[in-house]
Parts: C-alpha cells; structure tokens; sequence
C-alpha cells in the first residue's frame, strides 16, 4: 500500500525478518524479550512508550496476519492499494478531544449481503488500532487484551471509533505462526479467555458457548452516553470528500515491501 512502517521483532529473530524486510524499517526489541513467550502483551506496551519517547501524540499497532485492507461501499469490498483509510481514520479522529482509540472492522463481520452503518461508536478495537499516548492506561493481562483496553477507556467516558467503511482482510486465527499461537494453544476451547474478560469486568461481561468454543459477551448499550466532543472552530464540509480514492481495475497481486 505504500505505507511507511517499522515493525518490532525479538532479537532472535531480526536475521530471518531481515531477509525480507528492509533492515531500517526493523525495530529490535531489548534483549530481554527474547522468547518470553508472554504474547503479545510486553510488546505491545513497549512499542506504546516507544512512540512516546519518539514525541508522537498517537501511535498505529496493528497484527502482523492482515493481509489487506478494503473500501467498503455499496456492498462491495475493494482492496485499497495506497495508505488513505489509515489518514481518513486519523483525519476524522483529530475533528475531536475525547477519542482514546479507532480502528477498522473485520470484514468477516461485514458480509457484502447485509447493510452497515459506515462507523460504530463506542466498541472494541481489534488489530488494526490508532490509540491516543496520553490516555492512562497500558495493555494487561494475558488473554482478550483488546477488549480489555476498549472496556476501561469506555468506563471511563472516553469515545471509540470502529471503521465498517474500511475493514481488514485478516487469516483467521492460529493459521499463521508466531505472536498469540502459544496462548491460543495452551486454553481449553477459549474459556479461560472468556472467563479472565469476565473477571476483569463482571458487570458488563458473561461467558457463552457458541460455534463449538467458549466466547465473551460484552453489553455495550452503558457506553451509548459517551458522545464525541468536537475541538473548538472545527468546520466540517458539508459535502462527499472521497479523499482522492478512485475505483479503478488493478492486477491482482501482493505489492513486495519494495513495490
């Protein structure tokens, strides 16, 4: 897509991620988070200070297992070749004061047969997440991280932003080594993912078995209240602003990091 990135890999593994990817777009992790086998979790907050320390106000993190992003419009799910969902979702959140995180929906949960709103306001955020540096808080825990951090901002009053305009091609689960593989393995059918959201938040969470595995079911409906607070002088066109995106018929083929 053209999107400048860096990507943050253990030290025991930069030699096989440098053969792919360009050596200055690779962040080594300290060395000791060398095979910590703790998932995702350390990492991610060390990226977070990372983008602190570097003077950012917001940071990306995104999965390493998605494979494309789509414009999502008129039910039909194009791939995008160029980094703009990303500026449109950083564009609309800068119009306020009191957004924590946004994101883009999976399209797995957008099937091109039923209508969506283009944006769903106060839910979680998975694995394609712009989050707010100065927001008090920090990833924790072992399971549902995700859903974790979206429940505390939101009980906070904080606002969150989830894209179905522009959704993520992602591989399913365990089809793809490294990051979570080890703490997928080791639960039973997910339950003590479920069960650890519902200790973590008992008032909005239960615990349900569906599709022959154990899931969280969050009530949300508490979070209707946290309404979006626009920045002062904020003049929002009233017209169609397509951001310079134009349909057009592309070879289809993954872009290599050079391309």
């Amino acid at each position: 897509m053209g999107v400048d990135y860096n990507i943050v890999v253990e030290p025991s593994e930069y030699d096989e991620y440098a053969k792919v990817i360009s050596p200055e777009k690779i962040i080594t992790l300290p060395s000791n988070f060398s095979e910590q086998g703790n998932g995702s979790i350390p990492v991610r907050n060390w990226v977070w200070d990372h983008s602190v320390k570097s003077g950012h106000d917001w940071h990306w993190i995104l999965d390493d297992n998605i494979e494309s992003i789509e414009r999502f419009n008129n039910n039909l799910k194009v791939k995008c070749y160029t980094g703009t969902p990303f500026y449109v979702v950083e564009e609309f959140v800068m119009r306020y004061s009191n957004i924590a995180q946004a994101g883009m929906n999976y399209a797995l949960f957008c099937p091109a047969t039923e209508a969506r709103p283009p944006i769903r306001f106060n839910t979680r955020i998975y694995s394609c997440i712009l989050i707010k540096n100065n927001i008090p808080y920090r990833w924790r825990g072992r399971y549902n991280e995700d859903t974790d951090i979206s429940l505390r901002v939101l009980k906070d009053g904080w606002c969150t932003v989830l894209f179905n305009a522009f959704l993520l091609g992602k591989r399913a689960t365990m089809t793809q080594g490294g990051g979570n593989q080890n703490i997928y393995e080791e639960s039973d059918n997910r339950l003590k993912f479920a069960e650890s959201l519902k200790e973590q938040h008992p008032d909005i969470v239960k615990v349900v078995w569906r599709f022959n595995r154990w899931h969280h079911q969050v009530d949300y409906k508490s979070f209707k209240k946290n309404i979006l607070i626009k920045k002062e002088a904020l003049v929002i066109p009233d017209k169609v602003n397509n951001y310079g995106m134009k349909l057009v018929s592309v070879q289809d083929k993954p872009l290599s990091d050079k391309e």
